[in-house]
């Protein structure tokens, strides 16, 4: 009888771990006042991200398990440390910060748009993915960087390696070359954040090719179920950790 009620006991919690909802903090890097980047057509980095954020986590509602939130929808001028503790305070499994890229200024030339002059760089493409080793679950970061650039490989797209260039503001660890994943000790939102924590560049917004790419809704859904593939994936290791009795 001792046995029966071990095993049923398992049993139930087996199925409730596994049923628990997998949580993800999306945060939309900058601000409305600190928008980051300027795209090739002057629009604020803050926008391309918050709008991806959006498409995320509506796609996201679509998915049994995992749960989601954006940071800071509200566009507050809050600090990178209170992105994180809001993570923490709201018990996320993930943190992912999603950013649009830019290129250092020797690569920039002059052009008008709509009777404006505006900057623009058409020398790099592509996405970047940064983890940080000071990040108390480097592992766990990096495993679902991983993920992550094999999902967007899949979807098509390709990594940009332009941050590895030896040059200054750039110079930054590969990890991996084919996924496009660097290391990035000292990003605050990766570095404090108390939980596995990765930074996505979805793609270089002062390329005017690639700014009209993504800022498609096309582009933005295929992108998001990208993500949502790699976390599915992130769900189903944490899932099967969570469920494992412990000895």
């Amino acid at each position: 009888m001792k046995e029966v009620i071990i095993f049923l006991f398992w049993t139930v919690a087996t199925v409730l771990l596994s049923a628990a909802p997998f949580t993800v903090a999306i945060d939309p890097g900058h601000t409305p006042k600190h928008f980051g980047a300027l795209s090739a057509r002057g629009v604020k980095e803050y926008l391309f991200n918050k709008k991806i954020a959006e498409v995320l986590q509506r796609e996201l509602q679509r998915e049994p398990g995992i749960e989601s939130f954006i940071v800071n929808w509200e566009g507050k001028e809050i600090g990178l440390k209170q992105r994180v503790a809001i993570a923490a305070v709201k018990r996320a499994n993930l943190f992912l910060s999603l950013h649009h890229d830019s290129a250092q200024e020797r690569y920039f030339s002059d052009w008008d748009y709509n009777g404006k002059k505006l900057r623009y760089s058409d020398k790099f493409s592509g996405y970047s993915i940064f983890v940080s080793h000071k990040n108390p679950y480097f592992d766990q970061s990096y495993s679902f960087a991983k993920h992550l650039g094999k999902s967007l490989l899949e979807a098509g797209m390709h990594p940009s390696l332009h941050h590895a260039e030896k040059i200054k503001g750039e110079s930054r660890e590969l990890l991996d070359d084919k996924l496009g994943i660097y290391r990035f000790d000292d990003l605050i939102v990766l570095k404090y954040a108390k939980m596995p924590a990765v930074l996505l560049e979805c793609g270089v917004i002062v390329n005017r090719k690639e700014e009209l790419k993504l800022a498609s809704s096309q582009f933005r859904v295929k992108l998001a179920y990208a993500i949502i593939e790699a976390l599915k994936e992130e769900k189903r290791i944490h899932d099967t950790k969570e469920s494992t009795p412990k000895k």
